[in-house]
C-alpha cells in the first residue's frame, strides 16, 4: 500500500466513523425544553465538536490500523473481491 492510498483510506474511514458518531449522545434542544428562540428544535443543546472529533480521531484510527493489516497481510485481495471474474464470458453465451 502507497503512502497516498494509506492517507486516502484513512481520511473516508475517519469521515465514515464522523457520520456514524453524530447522533451518538446528541441531546436537541426539543429534548430538553430549552428551545432558544429562532432555532429548530431538532438544533443540538449540547454539541461539543472537539469532544466527538477526539473520539473519531481515536476510533477511527484503530479501524483503518485494522484495515491495513488486512490489506497489507494479504488475507484480502482485490482478487477475492472481483466479482467480474465470476462472470460467463461473451464467448460462452
Amino acid at each position: 500500500m502507497a503512502l497516498t492510498s494509506a492517507i486516502v483510506l484513512y481520511a473516508v474511514t475517519w469521515f465514515m466513523t464522523m457520520l456514524v458518531a453524530l447522533p451518538i449522545g446528541l441531546k436537541t434542544q426539543g429534548d430538553l425544553g430549552e428551545k432558544v428562540e429562532g432555532t429548530h428544535d431538532g438544533a443540538p443543546a449540547n454539541y461539543n465538536p472537539k469532544r466527538k472529533a477526539l473520539w473519531v480521531t481515536i476510533v477511527a484510527t484503530v479501524i483503518w490500523a485494522l484495515l491495513v493489516v488486512v490489506i497489507l497481510s494479504g488475507w484480502v485481495s482485490w482478487h477475492d473481491l472481483d466479482w467480474t471474474a465470476k462472470l460467463p464470458s461473451v464467448a460462452d453465451s
